[in-house]
């Protein structure tokens, strides 16, 4: 009975740190990039060539 109980403590445990970790990460990130979502998926976007790609396509 003891060894479930160390089992069920030590998953409470990785999951609190789990979701404390990504609570802090959202917050108090350091690399702040794209929107307030936190996500980072939008980071990655290089404006100046997709203006030169839409450009490009219409014929401007």
């Amino acid at each position: 009975m003891l060894v479930q109980y160390i089992l069920v403590a030590a998953i409470v445990l990785g999951v609190l740190f789990f979701l404390g970790r990504r609570a802090w990460r959202a917050f108090f990130s350091k690399e702040q990039v794209g929107c307030a979502k936190g996500c980072g998926a939008c980071g990655g976007i290089d404006v100046d060539r997709l203006e030169r790609t839409i450009a490009a396509r219409t014929g401007r």
